[in-house]
């Protein structure tokens, strides 16, 4: 049979230009997201020079308004209310012992 020869050239060089193509978008994705890295590095720290203030210190307690006190313990109560709510969404199958059932199943 001379469906897959190891002496056919075709072969290896289709198997060679196959590994060239993959490792090539390998090296490309690589590259695409150390590019991605960069942008969100220089984005935050943007951010971040916004945040501080003139004398670049960063805004401590002492000098946040009533508003972002409120803000913050808002966030902090919604994030542990969801964490005790998360069991709510599971659902809890009991089994029931039915004649129908008995049929199926002669176990019980």
């Amino acid at each position: 049979m001379y469906f897959l020869s190891i002496t056919d050239p075709q072969n290896w060089l289709l198997a060679g230009i196959s590994m060239l193509v993959v490792f090539s978008i390998l090296v490309i994705l690589v590259a695409i997201l150390n590019i991605f890295s960069l942008v969100s590095k220089k984005q935050t720290s943007i951010k971040t020079k916004a945040v501080k203030g003139s004398t670049g210190e960063s805004k401590g307690l002492e000098k946040a308004s009533e508003e972002d006190k409120a803000a913050v313990a808002t966030a902090l109560y919604l994030y542990f209310e969801e964490i005790n709510n998360s069991e709510s969404r599971v659902l809890t199958i009991s089994p029931y012992n039915s004649a129908w059932g008995a049929q199926l199943n002669p176990r019980l």
